[in-house]
């Protein structure tokens, strides 16, 4: 998606835009129009009201023509501010990559400068200039720009001191390139978006502070005009004339108004963590939308979902996330549902605590019962009296879930607190048994720790002890042990294990990793293109599986010692859920596709006495891979 097409899904960015459009065009067209001289005096037309005759807009103390003043104004005043943003820009963003990218004593020495201007009331630094340069719309230009170099050169020597520690900035010095073409091929591309859209969101106070010299005199000089100064000159004849001072202020309004919505509109635009999707807020809880019966609850489980569909809406396009999945798990029971990575694992298990971000996730069908209540649509307070009590999630970067600035101590103790009455040191105390219970050694010490003072398997078991902390009844992992190496990731599910056998938990277990399912799970689901396609008990799916999507995903994992067999990387891709195609979603990928695999609607039926496979040609043993 261009930029143009993510600016104009904010409606009122793409507003301050056609009104910028028409406001720079009316500038630019003014030396063009008939217009009345806007330096030439009449005393006795001074003071002509609004729509007179040969005076759209009136004329001011000295019976010149206001709309012509006006015009000229605009088209000074918005020069000067434009300018200024590009001065101010261009040497606060040189000062700030050249402190951030050398680092030490360089950077030092630059920002102590920085900040003895910070320490100036900015106004009253821009006096100061211009009363040392003198008065004039020059000075007034210069003194705009001194006093916003600052904010661009704190905002960009941040920036560009995350980069300039990169590997890539490492890999161009290896390669022989000097720091000044370091600076200009490597970290100036990557900091131009952030210049930009600090440019954007200034470029409005910076007419305005031009406009509040003029004001004060010290800006532009008699008889040429900009907006401050048509206001300095009305101030005198505000009461008994107001139009001179409502049509210069009204344009200041118009203009700083929407340059200020059109570079909130840029700033969301050029942010990459935007573009895929909505510009809003996100509600507190996924949006329901749906259609058609809701399904019944199944007595037997403590957590069912039933025909659950989720659906992601940008603009016009609809993608089918989650396409009517069935899932049940009983206490003391671990559910596996594995696929490849966007086959809706995630989606599924965020939707049954409404934690899909709306907009654009909605719930558009099913029914996730819990105890026999539905979840779907249900009262946000419910919500949240659940989430992390009762159902609790573990997710699978604890170094991006857990607070940086807190220590996991105080993060434990919020869990606990946040759902029941508990004093603080009792649930401290809370706080370390749970540390104990994952086996975090000297845990009356570690609670004391950042994240960033723990090794990945330590923050992982911190997750499990936050996700225990209210003794929930089930508990939803999504790939909590992926970036762990094989022996944490082996205490990780033996800790699960032993935790779900103790305490009588329900897990949804979501992985990519068949040895995972075999070790942890009892039962597990396979899903592919946000449905299910094979369901059983795990030791009948990994010596039977009966789909063809199953059985080739099995043949991915390598065997150690001798092979008996080749990997066989599935061929193809899967299909992009915004459109899928009629029948099995796996046909084109699938080695057994005939005629009927493409037509209608595929079911997901019973297959011998234990398993349920969506496929009308269902495997009957292990498959003989070729090479």
């Amino acid at each position: 998606m261009g930029f143009l097409s993510l600016l104009a899904r904010n409606r009122l960015a793409l507003g301050g835009l056609i009104v910028m459009i028409l406001v720079v065009l009316l500038a630019l067209v003014t030396p063009l129009l008939p217009l009345a001289d806007p330096d030439v005096t009449n005393t006795a037309e001074r003071f002509q009201k609004p729509f007179s005759d040969g005076a759209l807009l009136g004329t001011d103390h000295l019976g010149r023509d206001l709309l012509s003043r006006l015009l000229w104004g605009t088209r000074l005043s918005l020069a000067v501010g434009f300018a200024a943003a590009i001065m101010a820009a261009t040497i606060g963003a040189a000062i700030g990559i050249i402190a951030g990218f050398y680092g030490g004593r360089t950077d030092n020495i630059i920002m102590r400068g920085v900040d003895m201007l910070m320490a100036f009331p900015y106004i009253l630094l821009a006096l100061a200039i211009v009363a040392a340069l003198g008065p004039g719309l020059m000075n007034a230009l210069i003194a705009v720009a001194a006093v916003n170099i600052p904010f661009f050169a704190r905002n960009i020597r941040g920036i560009t001191v995350g980069i300039a520690h990169k590997e890539f900035i490492d890999a161009a010095r290896l390669s022989g390139m000097n720091n000044a073409k370091i600076i200009l091929s490597e970290v100036l591309p990557n900091v131009i978006p952030v210049i930009v859209i600090a440019m954007s969101t200034t470029v409005g106070w910076m007419i305005l502070e031009t406009a509040g010299l003029s004001f004060l005199g010290l800006g532009s000089q008699p008889p040429q005009a900009d907006l401050g100064s048509m206001l300095g000159e009305a101030r005198s004849a505000l009461i008994t004339n107001p139009h001179t001072s409502i049509v210069p202020g009204a344009m200041i309004l118009i203009i700083v108004m929407a340059i200020n919505l059109l570079g909130d509109g840029v700033r969301d635009a050029l942010d990459p963590r935007l573009k895929s999707g909505a510009l809003s807020r996100p509600m507190p809880a996924t949006m329901v939308r749906r259609d058609g019966p809701i399904p019944t609850a199944d007595d037997d489980a403590l957590l069912a979902l039933r025909g659950l569909k989720t659906q992601f809406h940008v603009k016009d396009r609809v993608y089918k996330a989650v396409g009517g999945v069935d899932l049940s798990v009983r206490p003391g029971e671990c559910l596996g549902v594995i696929g490849e990575s966007g086959s809706g694992k995630s989606v599924t298990a965020l939707s049954i605590m409404g934690l899909v971000a709306s907009p654009p996730g909605v719930i558009t069908g099913g029914a996730v019962h819990y105890k026999g209540e539905d979840l779907i649509g249900a009262p946000y307070e419910k919500l949240r009296s659940l989430r992390g009590d009762r159902i609790a999630y573990i997710f699978q970067d604890p170094l991006a879930t857990l607070h940086p600035l807190y220590t996991i101590g105080d993060q434990l103790i919020e869990a606990v607190r946040a759902h029941h009455g508990m004093g603080r040191a009792a649930a401290r105390a809370h706080a370390i048994d749970l540390l104990k219970s994952v086996r975090i050694p000297n845990a009356d010490k570690r609670v004391d720790s950042y994240p960033h003072e723990m090794s990945g398997g330590m923050r992982q078991r911190v997750g499990i002890a936050m996700a225990l902390a209210n003794e929930p009844e089930v508990i939803i992992a999504d790939e909590p042990t992926t970036a762990l190496d094989v022996t944490v990731q082996a205490q990780i599910l033996s800790l699960l294990d032993d935790l779900r056998r103790d305490r009588g938990l329900a897990i949804i277990f979501i992985t990519h990793d068949f040895g995972v399912v075999a070790q942890l799970c009892d039962r597990v689901a396979v899903m592919y293109a946000g449905k299910i396609v094979e369901e059983g008990p795990t030791n009948v799916i990994l010596n039977a599986p009966a789909h063809p999507y199953t059985s080739r995903l099995m043949a991915c994992v390598p065997e150690l010692g001798q092979g008996r067999r080749e990997l066989a990387a599935i061929p193809g891709l899967p299909p992009v859920v915004d459109n899928l195609p009629e029948g099995c979603a796996f046909a084109d990928r699938c080695q057994k596709v005939r005629e009927g695999c493409r037509a209608g609607t595929i079911a997901l039926a019973a297959h011998g006495a234990s398993q349920r496979v969506r496929c009308i040609a269902p495997e009957t043993a292990l498959p003989e891979v070729s090479a």
